[in-house]
């Protein structure tokens, strides 16, 4: 097997005067702290602080990069350990998931994926062996607490429902460790009659909260609550995960008209796009008041696979980017809020034809908007320069928040900050070697993209 090496300068212009430049400009940052305000890491990990069970189930079981692009090539999800909606048996031993992932590795050639692990497999284990991999998980150097300290995380997000009791978090609190882990709330089961179990779950929220959600009121009350109480774990921030970007500004009588329609399990497709449209206003006019910021990501036909919904249940890699409208969508809840200063409102896109058109525009004029880093499929080193060179003329650079690693693989986290701090440094020498920018201002630019940005813009 091939020595598993990292070229120093990966990522980085292969002109040699910008290529300096770069590198000089990755020095002042590659150390810096991470900050990393949303993602979906198990709080779990780090209250309970166990060892980590084996490299499969680290590196393949958890994370749909790796396994959606396994199972394009023809593997099934069960032979993966992937477990079943039915409960009926898939593979349990961990040897031969490795043998299957490591037999397809070829696959992830120029991928992202493969920027990811070969840094996790180097950086953190110097090893991509299965046998080395579980040698190192046993020992104390690789719990999560311990790889929490190591990668330099300042402060990490993970993203809970109003329905969760946050025990872990509650759990970290008191436990004394110095790491900080907060939640972040996000109300999709609950605001989204097409959910799973949506009625259900506005039922639970009444007897969560001990407010009337069956009246419209009251299941207000019962959101305002349930933020309170996140607060109170650390939330700095919502989020949400709408198929659109659609807001609406429905007067309180229609409001209520159409709350009692979605709860009768009677409302139309549209119905509950408007539903969704209505609760984002109404998520607004909550953070002008608990200052809590708020994160939109709009754009993915979700579970768009059905014999995988079916098998596996929601979020196991079908979910497919779509076409977005911001300007129209995003009219009312701005013609409303827009102008105020004390609200931020983060946008994602899974649809980079929108960066220039519609996206830097906008926060380019509004005081509320800023424009998260490239998401999901487009978290990847030309996604980013895609978005740097389509956003920055418009929006420039301070109406960005850096970065964010959106991630439940826990082990990608320092390599994804290492690639955004690579291809920031990347462009900002481009910048400088065509007289756009200043050297002095480039190495001011450079900590703030890698750090700087996220953390106010979270207000973390």
């Amino acid at each position: 097997m091939k020595k598993l090496e990292l070229h120093p300068d990966r990522l980085f212009s292969s002109d040699p005067a910008q290529r300096a430049l770069a590198r000089a400009l990755y020095a002042t940052v590659k150390d810096l702290p991470i900050v990393s305000p949303h993602g979906h890491t198990d709080p779990r990990w780090y209250a309970d602080n166990e060892p980590f069970g084996n490299a499969s189930a680290l590196f393949i079981t958890p994370d749909h990069y790796v396994f959606r692009m396994l199972y394009s090539q023809g593997v099934r999800l069960e032979d993966l350990g992937i477990p079943r909606r039915d409960g009926s048996r898939v593979e349990q031993d961990p040897r031969k998931i490795w043998r299957s992932f490591a037999s397809h590795y070829h696959v992830f050639r120029g991928t992202p994926t493969r920027i990811w692990l070969d840094h996790a497999f180097h950086e953190v284990f110097g090893d991509r062996l299965f046998d080395r991999i579980n040698e190192c998980l046993a020992l104390p150097a690789f719990r999560p607490r311990a790889l929490f300290e190591r990668f330099n995380i300042e402060v990490i997000a993970t993203t809970e429902s109003p329905l969760d009791p946050l025990v872990h978090h509650a759990k970290l609190r008191d436990s004394g460790w110095k790491g900080r882990v907060v939640t972040a709330y996000r109300p999709d089961p609950v605001v989204d009659p097409e959910f799973e179990g949506f009625r259900a779950n506005v039922t639970r929220l009444g007897e969560i909260t001990g407010e009337d959600t069956t009246a419209w009121q009251g299941y207000l009350a019962a959101h305002r609550q349930r933020r309170a109480f996140f607060k109170t774990m650390g939330a700095t921030s919502t989020d949400h995960g709408h198929p659109t970007a659609l807001t609406c500004d429905l007067t309180a009588r229609e409001s209520e008209v159409l709350f009692a329609k979605v709860l009768t399990g009677a409302a139309s497709s549209g119905d509950a796009e408007v539903f969704r449209g209505q609760m984002l206003t109404e998520m607004a006019r909550m953070s002008l008041d608990d200052a809590l910021v708020m994160q939109i990501h709009p754009g993915s036909f979700r579970n768009h696979n059905p014999v995988i919904l079916e098998r596996f249940g929601r979020d196991h890699g079908a979910d497919i980017p779509t076409r977005t409208d911001y300007v129209r969508a995003l009219k009312p809840l701005l013609d409303r809020f827009g102008n105020e200063r004390s609200l931020t409102l983060i946008l994602f896109t899974l649809d980079e034809s929108v960066y220039a058109r519609e996206l830097a525009p906008l926060a380019g004029h509004y005081p509320i908007l800023r424009l998260g880093p490239p998401w999901w499929f487009h978290d990847s080193p030309e996604g980013m320069l895609r978005f740097r060179a389509q956003a920055t003329e418009t929006a420039g650079f301070y109406n960005t928040v850096g970065f964010n690693d959106d991630t439940r693989a826990f082990l990608s986290i320092p390599a994804r900050h290492d690639v955004a701090r690579r291809i920031d440094c990347r462009f900002l020498a481009q910048l400088v070697a065509e007289h756009r920018v200043e050297e002095d201002e480039a190495f001011e630019l450079a900590p703030e993209l890698a750090y700087g940005l996220a953390k106010r813009a979270y207000r973390l």
